[in-house]
């Protein structure tokens, strides 16, 4: 591995953790109230179209909850990889219900407004059911979302049946996708064949979520060339992440 490939992974890696570190000073925690094999909790939210949706007017269908940051660079993998997309367009047109949720606070990395979420969704080729926002964290909280992506599947029963990270390879890599072992997808395939779900949680990783009483920060900026490293505001690091994922 590289001077600058460790950088990179250290970098990450460091953002990561201050940000999770940040957050757990700043706020009460949470009491999640989803637990695998219990009803998943009710919940209504504006979609980017400015409709009301609820859980409940999914009843019948198989839900998948995918909370998401376009600046996180673990997001920014499966869909760089047409992962997420991929996985969208095969399910959603099985019937499952794919529901983004973004959760960041208003002024947070990754809050976005509901054209911006169109744009985006149309930009990536993404194809979710709807886009949700949760600007005060309270949908977040009920599941315990901490990072991004965190991954939730609510069968047609309102049953939750899986949580946790997408897949195994709690990486950044673009290349980690081909060998990754993805859970949703198991997860969905075993529904879809009348099976319970065998693997129901993994590890969470990513981008800790930005919920309202984040405080912000700085970023390791590392230089193309393996030099000096800087400091960047926080609330820059969406063009820092696109630069040196390149």
């Amino acid at each position: 591995m590289s001077i600058i490939e460790r950088r990179r992974m250290f970098s990450i890696g460091l953002y990561c953790t201050m940000t999770i570190l940040t957050l757990s000073a700043g706020m009460q925690p949470a009491t999640a109230r989803a637990l695998i094999g219990a009803a998943a909790p009710a919940f209504t939210l504006t979609d980017s179209s400015g409709r009301n949706l609820s859980l409940a007017d999914f009843k019948g269908k198989t839900v998948v909850l995918e909370w998401t940051n376009h600046e996180c660079p673990y997001v920014g993998k499966h869909y760089r990889g047409n992962n997420m997309q991929a996985l969208q367009k095969k399910w959603t047109r099985q019937g499952v219900v794919w529901l983004s949720v973004i959760s960041s606070a208003p002024g947070q990395p990754g809050y976005v407004s509901p054209q911006q979420a169109n744009k985006l969704t149309a930009d990536r080729g993404a194809a979710p059911t709807a886009v949700l926002f949760d600007p005060t964290g309270e949908v977040g909280h009920a599941y315990g979302a901490r990072t991004t992506p965190h991954m939730y599947v609510i069968d047609g029963e309102g049953t939750l049946v899986y949580h946790g990270g997408i897949d195994d390879k709690p990486t950044a890599r673009l290349e980690d996708l081909k060998s990754a072992r993805n859970f949703v997808e198991q997860a969905l395939s075993e529904i879809s064949q009348g099976k319970p779900v065998s693997v129901t949680s993994a590890r969470a990783y990513g981008c800790s979520i930005k919920y309202g009483s984040f405080r912000g920060g700085i970023l390791p900026n590392p230089r193309a060339d393996g030099s000096k490293i800087g400091r960047i505001p926080l609330t820059r690091h969406a063009a820092w992440s696109a630069k040196f994922e390149k």
